[in-house]
């Protein structure tokens, strides 16, 4: 590899293979004289140090189109995934305010057992929540255990 020495040439690296191989190239008369004046110009060596320095620039200018691609790929997925997490979690909030809004109606408009039956309708409400949960564990999409056992662990934190 090479490097710009502190006075403006190209200079082998330091620990790098300094062995090169020879390669001919041919030129037009025009850009050989291009050639020439940037060598002059920029203050190469040579014309060779010149052309080793364009051929290495050229390089590493196609590694970082490459790299940039592969940026915007990545950043295109993640717009994607975000946009799908926001229309999930948009859904997720419209359940979230139907039940609030079921479990008010219910709530309002079923009265509470008096006296003697309350405890006999806590059991039967005991035994249809747990029909109710395996309901809808078996509607569920995947493996439901998990999330029914949130939902048990809560009711029965809540008693």
């Amino acid at each position: 590899m090479w490097k710009l020495s502190e006075t403006g040439l190209l200079v082998p690296s330091e620990g790098g293979d300094t062995r090169m191989t020879r390669r001919t190239v041919r030129l037009s008369d025009r850009v050989n004289a291009e050639v020439e004046s940037a060598t002059k110009q920029r203050g190469f060596e040579s014309p060779t140090a010149f052309i080793r320095a364009a051929v290495e620039t050229a390089i590493r200018d196609d590694r970082n189109e490459a790299l940039g691609e592969a940026e915007q790929r990545i950043s295109a997925t993640l717009d994607r995934m975000a946009q799908e997490i926001r229309s999930i979690r948009r859904g997720q909030e419209a359940l979230f305010a139907f039940l609030d809004s079921l479990v008010k109606m219910l709530l309002t408009c079923i009265p509470e057992p008096s006296g003697d039956g309350y405890g006999n309708a806590v059991a039967k409400g005991k035994a249809r929540y747990d029909r109710f949960l395996k309901s809808v564990g078996a509607g569920m999409a995947g493996d439901p255990r998990p999330a029914i056992a949130e939902l048990t662990s809560r009711a029965e934190a809540q008693e």
